[in-house]
């Protein structure tokens, strides 16, 4: 068990978070959640140590293990895959380290002799023998290849690096694990394990993420940091979501009976009741919820911003054609036979476990980049916007304010229209006349959907456009995106977002494309089809 108390965290006159109190149980796993800049991360470092707050302490059952995900993944460079899971469990490395000094000696004294046997009995109280094959458990269920497990992290890819760290946090069974954005740069196979490992876990689990699908599939709680304050809510991240809008709505009906509002919420979390995470809590969550009062719940202080696409003109019949494209960058073939036909009202999440695949793609049906063969056509009635997944050329060296930025892509350049399409965007007041150079990730996305929304393209081609944007801002976008009445095509690792947006699934592989007509869920649920699309990547 881990317990905060009275933690206070402040930076010269700002307060992150005040007199926090909170304790993190097993069985359960925590979701922390909070607008950009509430503290999420800072939180998180200061469980594991890494942070010192103001005031305040967290305190660690004694002789519990905790272990947190490494984000940076260039740090184990110089050392084997196998042997990077294994040093997640710290003691157990050290005891490895240890035995091979001593058993190399070449003068072995009897002291020796007592230190080897200290180490052995440790080794084995800990399960070493086993490491290797838990180790190797991890990575297969993560999905990296064998043939990687003795090479250098220097030498594997980037996305296996992601997943080497994410099995060292897992690797000996912690009993606290902290994960900051463990689904970052995982395939949904991935995403998946993780998921039903986590399910499973019978520890403590406190994670950070800004995957909705992935903290309503395992979160048992929800740690809110709102208000300066972090309030701890049983459910996972729809019923926070929907309990919180619920009640800013309900306070902003002041002539509504406190009887009917009482009620209402009643019926809401009655009916969250069974929506268990993991069903052997369900009836241990069913009896806390059963214990929630109006008190608990109390309206979010986030801002949402707004994002609507209005096409210009309705599209016709004719949407896309595409015929046989393939592209080979610095030598190695990314796209390959590539055909498929795009028919009016198609949403489709493009998928391929080779990211740059699909990148390419979007680029030269955006007329970025030229088709080294094939050839595809856009249906006469159609216009076409794009949202690349790097934007940096939009505002690099840019010095403009944000009033300006957008003005380029407006056709109205009234500065009052303009600062509204920019107050939609959270831009208001002195925050419109921020120089564009100096924005932050997520500002810049926020942008970039002004853009796209100014263009009135029937098209949109988004390549990941939920990339640095907190989960305010993703649901906007996805609920935009839902209502939209074009055709779109975009890529995202967002679950969800390929759930509720796509009404079709094309996978991009070496060897041409799956193209199954099914939506995401039975896409990925279906063996037969999924051991096809194995066949195409080998």
């Amino acid at each position: 068990m881990i317990t905060v108390t009275d933690l206070s965290v402040r930076f010269s006159d700002k307060k992150l978070f005040d007199e926090v109190n909170v304790k993190f149980t097993p069985g359960n796993c925590y979701g922390v959640i909070g607008a950009n800049g509430a503290g999420k991360t800072t939180f998180i470092r200061i469980l594991s140590g890494d942070f010192e707050p103001t005031s305040g302490t967290v305190t660690i059952t004694p002789g519990e293990r905790l272990a947190t995900l490494q984000q940076n993944q260039f740090a184990y460079d110089e050392y084997p895959v196998l042997e990077t899971v294994i040093m997640g469990f710290k003691r157990l490395y050290e005891i490895i380290k240890e035995k091979e000094v001593l058993y190399a000696k070449t003068d072995f004294t009897e002291d020796d002799g007592h230190l080897a046997a200290d180490l052995e009995h440790e080794f084995s109280e800990l399960n070493g023998w086993d490491a290797e094959t838990d180790a190797e458990k991890l990575l297969m269920g993560l999905g990296v290849a064998k043939a990687f497990h003795q090479s250098l992290m220097k030498d594997i890819p980037s996305g296996d690096r992601v997943k080497v760290l994410l099995a060292q946090a897992l690797f000996g069974n912690p009993h606290i694990l902290l994960l900051d954005e463990p689904t970052n740069h995982l395939d949904y196979k991935a995403i998946r394990w993780l998921e039903e490992f986590l399910i499973d876990y019978e520890n403590t689990v406190i994670v950070v993420s800004h995957d909705r699908h992935f903290l309503n599939k395992v979160c048992t709680h929800m740690l809110d940091i709102d208000f300066g304050k972090a309030r701890l809510i049983v459910g996972n991240y729809d019923f926070w979501y929907e309990s919180s809008q619920l009640m800013t709505r309900l306070i902003g009906e002041k002539n509504r009976k406190k009887e009917d509002r009482i009620a209402e919420l009643q019926a809401f979390i009655a009916r969250f009741g069974s929506n268990a995470s993991k069903a052997r809590q369900a009836t241990s969550r069913k009896k806390m919820l059963d214990k929630i009062v109006l008190d608990d719940i109390l309206p979010s202080s986030r801002r949402y911003p707004f994002i609507g696409f209005s096409p210009e003109r309705e599209a016709g019949k004719d949407i896309l054609y595409v015929e046989n494209l393939g592209k080979t960058i610095n030598g190695e073939k990314v796209l390959s036979n590539i055909t498929f036909r795009l028919s009016k009202n198609d949403k489709v999440a493009i998928l391929s476990r080779n990211d740059q695949a699909r990148t390419t793609l979007f680029q030269i049906l955006a007329g970025e980049m030229e088709p080294d063969e094939g050839s595809f056509r856009w249906g006469t009635t159609t216009s076409q916007a794009y949202l690349p997944k790097d934007n940096t050329l939009y505002f690099e060296n840019c010095d403009l304010s944000l009033v300006d930025w957008i003005r380029q892509y407006s056709s109205d350049q009234n500065e009052s229209y303009c600062r509204g399409f920019l107050g939609k965007m959270l831009f208001s007041g002195d925050e419109a006349m921020k120089r564009a150079s100096v924005l932050s990730g997520g500002e810049k996305m926020r942008c970039m959907f002004s853009r796209l929304m100014l263009s009135s393209a029937n098209v949109l081609i988004l390549d990941e456009p939920t990339n640095h944007l907190d989960l305010e801002s993703i649901t906007a976008v996805n609920n935009g995106l839902i209502a939209f009445k074009g055709n779109l095509m975009f890529a995202s690792h967002d679950y969800k977002f390929i759930e509720t947006i796509a009404n079709r699934i094309i996978e991009l592989t070496p060897k041409g494309i799956i193209d199954s007509g099914l939506p995401i869920d039975e896409y990925l649920d279906d063996e037969a089809l999924q051991a096809r699309v194995d066949a195409l990547y080998a």
